[in-house]
């Protein structure tokens, strides 16, 4: 590829006011074209102002600018793929403040799935969690003693505080650790590592979530905890899945809200992720949740508590929801079996599922049940 060529061609094509330009993802199918292409635009990205809206992503050699879908590409195709950066929105169809957590601070999703009783054996501890969500309340009584760092791939000058509360919320169902005070989460001693993707709106593009599976790649961590999804199918967004699977990194999606019976959305429908939809306080599926043949595990995501921004707790229902119980569990298996793959991670959570309750329930489906895990996993060995 002729990458001057190729980068004068981008510049010209970005600076032109085209009413249609809208975020595209460029995928290199040559590694040596991506590294050339890199070398270059940092070459020329100050004499040409148009290239600073370029956004790299190595993990699949890809970039992501403003380009006009019709914009010609005769002399670059065949090196090059261009797909749209899709919007993708967060997995919650209902919040409510309340006043606090009931049951002594354990809420009834973390009682349903059994996590206390593990806790004798399990707290998840030192199990790295990659939340990538809207951030994290840094000041939250309940999740002070589990926070780490994270990033904020909106503006890296700054923490990634939440604005919009649904990543805090996640956050407490994995592992808040404030008992008798506040609320304890599923793996009360796991570390969250808040990954800020999404707007004060709980919107992200395609391209924010990529470089969000990127940085917890290369920052080791054990579980991507990803409460979102979308209708449509990205490669891009599959290879960085697939990047992070590779990496060993179990990768926990949401299924969506929709209601809908024989399909789920992306990123949780590729096979290398764990799929979870929703169930209620009476182990049903609930109503507002996507099921069916391609969701790995159901867990409760109907009226859940879990901490909010300011200190605060707020009731939220959505497969959001079930997925932070499932990144939780996932927490206490790793620290109680360490070295396990997430092939073997999914076997275990599939084969140890609790039946699940109503008059038509799709074939293999089933809860998460933390204890029949453990028991299922000593079995194995």
């Amino acid at each position: 590829m002729d990458t001057t060529a190729f980068l004068r061609w981008l510049n010209d094509t970005m600076a032109s006011k085209i009413a249609s330009a809208n975020k595209r993802i460029i995928r290199f199918q040559s590694r040596a074209d991506y590294r050339r292409f890199i070398r270059k635009w940092s070459e020329m990205k100050q004499s040409l102002p148009p290239l600073n809206d370029v956004q790299q992503m190595p993990i699949i050699q890809a970039i992501s600018c403003p380009l006009p879908m019709e914009a010609a590409l005769p002399r670059f195709a065949e090196r090059i793929w261009i797909e749209e950066d899709c919007r993708i929105d967060l997995h919650a169809v209902s919040q409510k403040p309340v006043a606090s957590v009931s049951d002594k601070g354990i809420p009834w999703g973390v009682q349903q799935i059994k996590a206390p009783q593990a806790w004798s054996m399990t707290t998840g501890y030192r199990v790295k969690v990659g939340v990538i969500d809207t951030g994290i309340d840094f000041s939250h009584p309940d999740l002070r003693q589990s926070i780490a760092r994270g990033i904020n791939l909106l503006n890296r000058s700054m923490m990634p505080h939440d604005d919009n509360g649904h990543g805090t919320h996640i956050a407490g169902t994995i592992a808040a650790a404030n008992q008798p005070h506040g609320m304890i989460g599923v793996a009360p001693r796991a570390s969250i590592y808040p990954v800020k993707a999404f707007d004060h709106n709980g919107s992200a593009y395609v391209s924010d979530i990529i470089l969000g599976i990127d940085w917890c790649v290369r920052n080791k961590m054990d579980i991507i905890n990803m409460s979102f999804g979308m209708k449509t199918r990205s490669k891009s967004l599959l290879n960085a899945v697939l990047s992070a699977h590779h990496a060993g990194i179990v990768v926990v999606a949401s299924s969506g809200n929709d209601s809908k019976r024989r399909t789920i959305d992306y990123p949780a429908r590729y096979a290398q992720t764990i799929s979870v939809s929703a169930t209620t306080r009476f182990r049903r599926i609930a109503p507002f949740s996507n099921r069916g043949p391609f969701v790995d595990i159901y867990a409760p995501g109907d009226r859940i508590v879990s901490a909010w921004m300011g200190g605060r707790y707020h009731q939220m229902s959505g497969t959001s929801m079930a997925t932070s119980h499932v990144s939780g569990a996932i927490a206490l298996l790793l620290a109680y079996r360490p070295g396990l793959s997430p092939a073997e991670i999914k076997a275990v959570l599939r084969r140890s599922m609790q039946p699940l309750r109503g008059r038509i329930v799709p074939r293999n489906a089933g809860e998460l049940d933390v204890m029949r895990m453990l028991q299922a996993v000593d079995r194995k060995r």
